[in-house]
């Protein structure tokens, strides 16, 4: 078995606004590990399957990583590629209120 780094990690959403970029199959084993048993589909059992081959060198770590995304997509937490934009109104200052 060995670790992997993956070309573009992959962020995903772990509650509240907070992401976690998984960069490697060592973080990939990791995530899929502490994923609540209650929230797991049947994608999360090819995300498990697909780290296992990768790290035994039966697959491509892309491979991998490619399922790992589509588990993430499938349970709703991969993290959007594209932050929204925010727009920001100026307020005039010196009138003593906002217009």
């Amino acid at each position: 078995m060995h670790d992997a780094m993956f070309f573009t990690p992959v962020a995903v959403s772990v509650g509240a606004g907070h992401k976690r970029m998984l960069a490697s199959l060592f973080d990939m084993h990791d995530f899929l590990t502490e994923f609540p048993p209650s929230r797991r589909r049947l994608s999360y059992g090819a995300a498990v399957r697909a780290c296992k081959a990768a790290r035994a060198g039966e697959i491509s770590t892309e491979a991998a990583r490619d399922a790992l995304i589509t588990f993430a997509v499938t349970a709703g937490i991969l993290w959007p590629a594209v932050q929204p934009a925010v727009s920001v109104k100026p307020v005039a200052h010196g009138y003593g209120y906002a217009v």
